[in-house]
């Protein structure tokens, strides 16, 4: 199953002529254990821009219906959302079940907007109302999976089931096992007559809350407080709203994001999503935890996802994903961006090459007082690179391309020979760098992870080593100083963080993602902000 036949003309979201651009409502789940602090925790609820409560009260310690939902329902700030989730389908609830459907009952007497009754007892709950409810109280009849997400056509059969209890409002939250299950639950609610809140719970999960609002979602769920969540995998309200600007995702709103293995620390989103909306660019960027590339890219097919970062472990499975690759990202054999063209076909550039090379010519340059016309400052000059990784690979080619004479010096000699034979330059071991020094003024890369957060004592070169070079780059960028940069600034060299590299790719990727200029101040505060 894949996305590439969704129809997306679901017009009757847009919003004509106002910021909002679907209907999709956030509802902030409040869990307390007395009802004054639901009341708290619903104020913050509206000053932090949900649109209606789901009041859970399964979490209610000593709870006395009539009383408490009274004052629930009559002093809520917003619209609310009665949940008296039993343990058998994943709340709090182990008591009479009598006594449970009686409440539930109780809150469509006293007018909440929404009350939810789960499918297993949905038809004893119909027969019992007997039809009398206020036309304003809206049934919603959900069923929780917290196994996995079962096929498109059990899913269709599942809403269908629902449906046939009289439901005024369907939902289903099924378990995603990989970031494709989300596609299932977007293929049904695409193509729900009815209103549908289908959401996949856990971390693979994230996409299916955050594009429901592309999808025609009637809710999403987003947490008052991180961490304080009623399922797995659930946003925080402010995330919705600011990071992922929620109210501006609608049905033609292009979906980029950065695939990863872990992902969770990335701080890609908060670049993009800003820079996307202070351009009024009309799209979204999400941490995407992929387990398999190909897997992935064959599921989310349709033209609306456009645009990829690639970071660790999935540059080379990105690159052999490619229709076509770049050059100098085909002679890297990595790539670490990718864009799906007009008619489908999905290009490949390495991109960390050219922040990395771009930084440090701006370093050359600001040390030297050269204009930028005046070609490339590493034009002839000794460039040593620590590292044949994939970071290694991309700095090594971008100084040969702008003609510097390529030193790679790697743990592993044959690894750097094979790097260095590739580039036309030199070859040795890490252990021999540290007496290498044919002349004054190198330029010195380090692509290793040696310094990175948390061992931020180590260093990959000894500081008596560092005084033969003019500038020093650190591809890492936790922390920002490393201790090679510290101790290659305390011997008289310019230094490069690794985060203009960052800023520097990030750019180049905007560029590629929207066809504008980048906003390069709102992104370097950005990333100021973020680290």
């Amino acid at each position: 199953m894949t996305l590439s036949s969704i129809p997306l003309a679901t017009s009757d979201l847009q919003i004509s002529g106002g910021i909002r651009r679907s209907s999709t409502q956030v509802c902030a789940p409040v869990m307390a254990e007395t009802v004054d602090q639901m009341l708290l925790l619903m104020r913050k609820a509206k000053e932090l821009g949900a649109d209606l409560v789901e009041i859970r009260v399964d979490f209610l310690k000593n709870f006395s219906p009539r009383q408490d939902l009274e004052i629930l329902i009559k002093q809520s700030p917003l619209p609310t959302l009665i949940t008296y989730r039993p343990i058998w389908e994943g709340g709090q609830y182990d008591g009479d079940e009598s006594q449970r459907q009686n409440a539930l009952r109780l809150a469509v007497e006293l007018g909440a907007d929404y009350v939810d009754v789960e499918l297993k007892v949905a038809h004893d709950f119909y027969n019992a109302i007997q039809g009398k409810k206020p036309e304003k109280v809206k049934i919603i009849v959900s069923s929780h999976n917290y196994q996995n997400t079962p096929s498109v056509e059990e899913i269709g059969n599942l809403v269908a089931k629902i449906l046939s209890t009289g439901a005024d409002i369907v939902k289903v939250a099924t378990t995603a096992l990989d970031i494709v299950d989300s596609a299932r639950v977007f293929q049904v609610l695409v193509h729900s007559q009815v209103p549908m809140i289908g959401i996949a719970m856990g971390e693979k999960g994230l996409m299916s809350r955050i594009l429901s609002a592309k999808f025609g979602g009637f809710l999403t769920f987003g947490s008052i407080e991180a961490g304080v969540i009623s399922a797995p995998g659930q946003p925080t309200v402010t995330d919705l709203l600011d990071l992922y600007n929620f109210r501006q995702i609608g049905p033609d709103t292009k979906v980029h994001g950065v695939i990863g293995n872990p992902i969770g620390h990335s701080k890609s989103p908060h670049l993009y999503n800003g820079a996307f909306k202070s351009v009024n660019f009309n799209g979204i960027y999400l941490p995407l935890l992929v387990d398999n590339v190909a897997n992935f890219l064959n599921t989310y097919s349709s033209p609306d996802f456009v645009g990829y970062s690639y970071t660790i472990p999935h540059k080379e499975a990105g690159f052999n994903c490619c229709d076509e690759i770049d050059p100098i990202a085909k002679e890297i054999g990595a790539i670490s961006c990718m864009i799906r063209r007009p008619d489908g076909k999905l290009k490949g550039y390495n991109v960390d090459y050219l922040g990395a090379i771009a930084a440090i010519e701006e370093g050359l340059r600001a040390s030297n007082g050269a204009s930028n016309g005046s070609g490339s400052p590493l034009s002839g000059k000794l460039f040593v690179v620590m590292g044949a990784g994939g970071a290694g690979k991309a700095l090594a080619f971008g100084g040969k391309e702008k003609g510097a004479r390529v030193v790679v010096a790697n743990r592993s000699y044959d690894k750097a020979k094979q790097l260095a034979s590739k580039v036309g330059g030199e070859a040795i071991s890490l252990a021999e760098l540290e007496n290498f020094h044919p002349e004054e003024g190198m330029i010195l890369a380090n692509t290793t992870s040696v310094g990175m957060k948390p061992k931020i004592e180590n260093t990959p070169l000894p500081k008596h080593a560092l005084k033969h070079y003019s500038l020093v780059f650190d591809a890492i960028y936790t922390p920002k100083l490393t201790r090679l940069l510290r101790e290659a600034e305390e011997s008289g060299a310019t230094i490069v963080y690794g985060t203009e590299m960052f800023i520097n790719q990030a750019f180049v990727q905007f560029e590629k993602f929207t066809g504008l200029p980048a906003p390069k101040q709102l992104i370097r505060d950005t990333l100021a902000r973020n680290t």
